[in-house]
């Protein structure tokens, strides 16, 4: 059995790996990336981009519209709703025509989406998303004819017509064989919607604006308070919890709640966060925060072994997980050895290089957490 050097520098990985293995490491990681999220401590983040404010939200508009023109590949028969839908329009513009009579290739029913951001006034022109609901192959060179948007209260907001434009490019010629062009079903008409009613959002005579983080945490509840305390003085800011802080609109403010707002989406906040290890298996990403430490492990997968353990005695063999002093010599096995207390990235990053692949560093993760070896919130996407 062989025996692994004893250093006085432990936090070292010790490893076996050769040549061929760090080539195998290099091939593998130009292929499926493995990135790293290591949020600095103390990095201060304006208030505006934790939180946003009561009210001021976007909201979503849908409508059922016709795109015309297009050069043969508009639905078939099957989609009757295409049909009812163009005799309809031809209706609206005096033309009585019986749906029964059209047969056409160059119209495709679409559904039409749009955002309508806060604050929008009428006559303001937003972008709007176009996407086939029947069996057209493509919407290339097309036109959506009027179509009313409405949002859940039934009410329209916004009208959108105008030409459509799918975007990217069309590969032709011998190279273009089992290549994917574009996705030709979907559309998009920049500013092709006008605005033609408004939601109102107004701070006029508040007395109390709210603030909502985007990720509730106690500990940035806190330091949000503190700040806005800091700025307009004690008590004009409480949290109410994790995800709620009220403020209460000073007199100089009265009737004028937008420089208020202006001046507190500018405070700089040290926001805090949970520890937490995200791993994408479709991808092999990981992302983990600096908060992961672990504590005494000792992993054994296939022929790479992890220990998180003190130093052992001078004199004393490094045992892999699972071997036994005496034992016969086996295969070559990549040991990597840490002391107590590192943390999860540089475990991570210790495995790479030995030659893990992603794969491997997913199933290691899953086996520290389900082993208690770390502190952290383990999510699978």
């Amino acid at each position: 059995m062989g025996k692994w050097p004893i250093t006085d520098t432990p936090v070292k990985p010790q490893t076996t790996s050769s040549a061929p293995w760090r080539a195998a490491t290099l091939v593998a990681w130009g292929v499926i990336c493995l990135f790293f999220l290591v949020v600095e401590a103390g990095a201060a983040v304006r208030l505006k981009d934790l939180a946003s404010v009561q009210g001021v939200r976007h909201n979503q508009l849908v409508g059922y519209g016709i795109v015309v023109g297009l050069d043969g590949t508009g639905d078939g028969r099957n989609a009757t709703f295409t049909i009812d839908g163009l005799a309809n329009a031809l209706r609206n513009m005096g033309i009585n025509i019986d749906p029964g009579d059209i047969q056409v290739r160059n119209v495709a029913g679409v559904i039409v989406t749009a955002r309508l951001p806060p604050f929008a006034r009428a006559g303001q022109n937003i972008d709007v998303t176009v996407s086939s609901v029947g069996d057209a192959s493509s919407l290339q060179g097309g036109t959506l004819l009027l179509t009313p948007l409405r949002g859940l209260d039934n009410q329209v907001y916004a009208i959108a017509q105008g030409p459509v434009s799918i975007g990217g490019i069309e590969v032709e010629g011998p190279a273009a064989r089992g290549r994917q062009r574009n996705h030709l079903t979907v559309a998009r008409i920049p500013a092709g919607a006008s605005v033609e009613r408004e939601v109102p959002v107004s701070f006029e005579h508040k007395e109390e604006i709210i603030i909502s983080l985007d990720s509730p945490d106690f500990t940035t509840a806190k330091r949000m308070t503190q700040a806005i305390n800091g700025l307009l003085g004690q008590g004009a800011a409480r949290a109410l919890d994790g995800a709620t802080v009220v403020v209460q609109v000073p007199e100089n403010y009265r009737n004028n709640e937008i420089f208020l707002l202006a001046a507190l989406e500018g405070l700089e906040i040290v926001p805090d966060q949970s520890a937490r290890v995200v791993l994408d298996e479709r991808t092999g990403t990981v992302v983990m925060g600096q908060n992961v430490q672990l504590r005494e492990v000792a992993v054994a997968h296939g022929d790479l072994s992890l220990q998180v353990a003190p130093p052992p005695a001078p004199g004393q063999p490094i045992l892999l997980p699972g071997e036994v002093p005496g034992a016969l010599a086996g295969p070559p096995q990549r040991l990597v050895r840490l002391e107590p207390g590192v943390t999860l990235n540089e475990v991570v990053r210790a495995l790479n290089s030995v030659g893990a692949a992603p794969r491997d560093l997913i199933a290691i993760l899953q086996a520290l957490k389900a082993s208690g070896a770390f502190n952290a919130e383990l999510e699978i996407i």
